[in-house]
């Protein structure tokens, strides 16, 4: 069996642990449901607001703005589809947006569990967002101490994820070489495809499972699906695990 070698498990945050996505949807809804009552595409806000978080979290990654910039940016363009009146200070009218956005942070009902069921490895949280704000989220969803050290691209040399480096040196962080360590994610280039480029091993967590997995990755719909996958049962789906 092949899974006697994986020593560590590196949970994704957004979308893995954290239900990312409503959170996000609740509170850009409520921010532009306050700006503009009644505004007749209230219910495209959140779509519109999705859509404008990689292109301009990407830039921060690449070092083309800072972390306030980027947030600056996202509520400009926002303001720009809906044709909403630009505020005066950007930065105040993303505190209000973030404020909504961290009061719905929540875990997914299967996360505790699965942290709790993998005693015995060396845990990580590997997450592209910024240091201090994806602390907060484990400190909020209670998994904080459980889950182990939560690593961003501000503790790994500037590398985030798909960069090979950013999972060589997520491993390296465990004490651990790659091809020791699992990254389970619902970003298949960031989470699964990438990483086993780097020599880690990698699962889809696939919860809307709307789509086939990639060729040769073990994909799972639950986090409580975790153990079986780490038993051996199905890991040995990609011809670079084994």
């Amino acid at each position: 069996m092949i899974t006697s070698a994986v020593r560590g498990v590196l949970f994704d945050l957004d979308g893995t642990l954290l239900d990312h996505r409503a959170a996000a949807d609740a509170g850009i809804t409520a921010w532009v449901a306050e700006r503009a009552p009644g505004h007749p595409r209230l219910a495209e806000a959140a779509r519109l607001w999705e859509a404008l978080e990689e292109p301009h979290l990407a830039a921060w990654h690449a070092g083309e703005c800072s972390w306030q910039e980027q947030r600056r940016r996202r509520v400009r363009a926002l303001c720009a589809e809906l044709g909403l009146d630009l505020p005066d200070d950007p930065d105040t009218a993303f505190a209000s947006y973030a404020r909504r956005y961290r009061e719905a942070w929540r875990a997914y009902p299967d996360a505790a569990a699965a942290v709790a069921a993998l005693r015995g490895f060396r845990l990580g949280v590997l997450t592209n967002g910024a240091q201090e704000m994806q602390e907060a989220k484990v400190r909020a969803i209670g998994l904080a101490g459980q889950v182990g050290p939560v690593l961003t691209g501000e503790v790994l040399d500037g590398c985030y994820k798909p960069a090979l480096a950013c999972y060589t040196g997520a491993a390296a962080a465990l004490g651990l070489p790659p091809e020791q360590v699992l990254l389970v994610g619902d970003d298949v280039a960031k989470d699964v495809t990438s990483p086993a480029a780097a020599g880690m091993r990698s699962a889809w967590l696939d919860r809307l499972g709307v789509a086939p997995p990639p060729a040769g990755f073990p994909r799972i719909t639950t986090l409580a699906e975790l153990p079986a996958l780490l038993s051996g049962e199905h890991l040995s789906g990609h011809s670079d695990l084994g």
